[in-house]
C-alpha cells in the first residue's frame, strides 16, 4: 500500500481566476450537503448520530486540544475562515472566497454576512482575528499553535518575543481578515479549517477566561452547539439553529463516546448503541472481514505511529548510537502483518510517501533482518549494555486494546534482540498525555501523528525546537535552520529538498521509532450516508444523514 500526495492536496473548485491590480483572485463554490440519491429514503423524525470517539477529549477549547477525538468534536463546533468537504478537501466556512496576491505574501477573506454564533451575534472579522492572536499567544499554551508558523511575526509572538496584537492578522472591517505571511503557504486554507484558526466569542471568553469551553458557557460558530459531556459517558452536540445553513444539514444531534476499548466498542456496534467507530480490535479484523464486510472500512491515512524516546536523561540522553539499535531491532514487517494486519506500510522514516517529495529511508534498512540485528547488537554493547547489565526500560503507552498488543510486540523484540527488559505502563489518554510530556520521568512512550495538511512540513513542524511538540526534548539548531529555509524557500523544489535533508537529520539523530504509515480501520453502519472515505480522515458530522434501511 502506498499513499499518494497528489490526491491528497487540496483541491479547491475555482469559479474564475483573474489578475487584477496586482492581485490573483479566487472564489470557491460553497458545497452543499449531500443530497438523498435517487431510491435512497432518508430516516424520517430527529436524526440523532452515534460516533465512537476513541479517548476522552481532554478539552474542547480548540486553541489549546490536541488530541483527534477532540478535534473530531471541535470541526463540529467551530466553523473556521475554511471548511471541510465529505471528502476532505478545502471549501468556504465563515469566508465565501479569497484571494491572495501574486507573492502568496498576502491572504484577503471575505466572509458572510449571516454567520452567526449559537447565541444569535454576528460573527465579526475581529473574531477570528482575537482567535489567532489567542492561539498564538504563549500564555495559552496551545500544543497545535505551531500549524500557524507561516503567519507574519507568528515565531516571535509564541515565543513571547513579541505581543499578540504584533501578529500578521488584522479585521480593516467587520467582514474581511487579512493575514500576512512570512513566506508564501498555499496550504493556509487547510490551515485555517484546524479548530486552531477557530474564532473566538470575545464576551465569553471576557467573563470566563480559558474555563469559557464548557456545557453551558461554550458559545461556537459551527452547525452545533455543545449541550452536555458527561466525562468518560459521552459529549453531546445539539443543533445550532443560528447556523446560517441549518436548512440544509439533517443530523440534529451528535453524540460521542468515548471508548479506548476497542473490543466494548465493537459489542457496542453491534448491539446497535452506535453508527460509527473510531477504530476496530487488530485481533478480530479477519472475522470483521468475513462476517461484517458490509460495514468494515479500511482506508489509507496520512498519519505514522511512532515511539518517542526522552533524550533529556538517561538512557537516551546524547546517546543516539542507543536510540539506533533499538530502533533497528524493531520488525516492522512482522508489525505490520501480524500486529495490525490492516494493510500498514512499514515505517522507516517519519513523513509518509507524498508526490514531489523523497521518502526517506536509512541505509541500514535496505540491510537483510539479519545484518539489521547483528549491527543494532553492536551499537547496544557499544553503549555500554549486554546480558548481564541489560538496559532496562518503561514504554509508556495510552489505553487500548490494539496499543496494548503493539507495546506488548516491541518489548518482545527488544527482549529478543539484546536481553532488554521492559516495563509495560498503560495510562488513559488523559493521564497519557500528561506523563509523556513530563521528561523528569518518562523513558520511551508510543505515539500517533496524524497529517493537519498534505505536506511534509506537517509531520516534520512537529520536531521544530520553538514548540516542543513532539515532547522528546530533542532540540537540533541545525534542523530549525533547515524548516526557516524552507519556509522562506521560493522555488517549491528547492523547499522540499530542504525539508528531506532536515527529516535527514531527524532520523540520524534517531530521538524517535517510527512503526509503521497508518491505515483508519472503522465500522460504519450501512444507513450512515453523505460520508467519504479520504486521507485526512477528516468527516463533519454536518455531512451524513441516516438512510432508512433497504430492504
Amino acid at each position: 500500500m502506498r499513499l499518494h500526495g497528489a490526491s491528497l492536496r487540496c483541491k479547491m473548485t475555482r469559479s474564475f481566476a483573474l489578475c487584477a491590480a496586482g492581485l490573483a483572485i479566487l472564489a470557491l463554490s460553497a458545497c452543499s450537503p449531500p443530497e438523498s440519491p435517487e431510491g435512497v429514503q432518508m430516516k424520517p423524525g430527529v436524526q440523532v448520530l452515534k460516533r465512537g470517539n476513541g479517548a476522552e477529549p481532554v478539552t474542547l477549547d480548540p486553541h489549546r486540544a490536541v488530541s483527534v477525538p477532540a478535534m473530531n468534536i471541535l470541526r463540529d463546533l467551530f466553523e473556521g475562515l475554511v471548511a471541510t468537504a465529505p471528502d476532505g478537501t478545502s471549501i468556504p466556512g465563515v469566508a465565501t472566497r479569497w484571494e491572495t496576491s501574486i507573492d502568496g505574501l498576502q491572504w484577503r477573506f471575505e466572509l458572510r454576512r449571516d454567520a452567526r454564533w449559537s447565541n444569535g451575534d454576528p460573527v465579526t472579522a475581529a473574531d477570528f482575528v482575537a482567535g489567532l492572536r489567542r492561539a498564538l499567544d504563549p500564555a495559552t499554551r496551545s500544543a497545535t499553535a505551531g500549524l500557524l508558523a507561516p503567519i507574519s511575526n507568528a515565531r516571535a509572538v509564541m515565543t513571547g518575543r513579541l505581543p499578540p496584537e504584533q501578529l500578521g492578522v488584522e479585521a480593516p472591517d467587520d467582514y474581511t481578515v487579512v493575514v500576512k505571511l512570512a513566506a508564501a503557504t498555499p496550504w493556509l486554507p487547510e490551515l485555517l479549517s484546524h479548530p486552531v484558526s477557530a474564532p473566538l466569542y470575545r464576551p465569553g471568553y471576557e467573563k470566563h477566561g480559558d474555563d469559557f469551553a464548557l456545557p453551558g458557557r461554550m458559545i461556537s460558530n459551527g452547525p452545533f452547539h455543545l449541550s452536555e459531556w458527561q466525562p468518560g459517558q459521552f459529549v453531546k452536540l445539539s443543533a445550532n439553529h443560528n447556523y446560517p445553513d441549518r436548512q440544509d444539514i439533517a443530523i440534529d444531534a451528535v453524540i460521542y463516546y468515548p471508548i479506548e476499548n476497542q473490543d466494548v466498542e465493537l459489542q457496542r456496534f453491534e448491539s446497535g448503541e452506535l453508527h460509527w467507530t473510531a477504530d476496530v480490535p487488530h485481533h478480530r479484523l479477519g472475522w470483521l472481514e468475513r462476517r461484517r464486510a458490509d460495514e468494515l472500512v479500511i482506508t489509507p491515512r496520512m498519519a505514522i505511529t511512532w515511539l518517542g524516546f526522552n533524550v533529556t536523561r538517561p538512557p537516551f540522553e546524547a546517546a543516539p548510537g542507543l536510540r539506533r539499535a533499538l530502533a533497528m531491532a524493531v520488525d516492522r514487517d512482522l508489525i505490520v502483518r501480524a500486529v495490525t494486519g490492516a494493510g500498514e506500510m512499514q515505517a522507516y522514516g517519519w513523513v509518509p510517501p507524498m508526490d514531489g517529495y523523497e521518502l526517506q529511508v536509512p541505509e541500514w534498512a535496505e540491510l537483510p533482518r539479519h545484518e539489521q540485528l547483528e549491527q543494532a547488537r553492536g551499537l547496544y554493547a557499544a553503549a555500554g549494555f549486554s546480558a548481564e547489565t541489560p538496559l532496562e526500560l518503561e514504554l509508556l503507552y495510552p489505553a487500548g486494546l490494539n496499543n496494548r498488543r503493539l507495546a506488548i510486540a516491541v518489548a518482545a523484540m527488544w527482549r529478543d534482540a539484546f536481553g532488554v527488559r521492559t516495563r509495560l505502563r498503560e495510562e488513559p489518554f488523559v493521564e497519557f498525555l500528561e506523563s509523556r510530556a513530563d521528561t523528569g520521568t518518562t523513558m520511551v512512550f508510543r505515539s500517533g501523528w496524524a497529517a493537519d495538511y498534505a505536506d511534509p512540513y506537517s509531520f516534520l513542524g512537529l520536531f521544530d525546537s520553538e514548540t516542543g511538540a513532539s515532547d522528546t526534548g530533542w532540540r537540533s539548531a541545525a534542523y530549525d535552520e533547515l524548516l526557516q529555509a524552507s519556509l522562506q524557500a521560493l522555488n517549491p523544489r528547492r523547499r522540499l529538498t530542504l525539508l528531506a535533508e532536515a527529516e535527514r537529520l531527524l532520523l540520524e539523530d534517531q530521538p524517535i521509532v517510527p512503526l509503521y504509515f497508518d491505515v483508519r480501520r472503522r465500522l460504519v453502519k450501512a444507513e450512515v450516508r453523505g460520508w467519504k472515505p479520504n486521507p485526512m480522515d477528516l468527516h463533519p458530522s454536518r455531512h451524513f444523514y441516516l438512510a432508512v434501511a433497504e430492504q
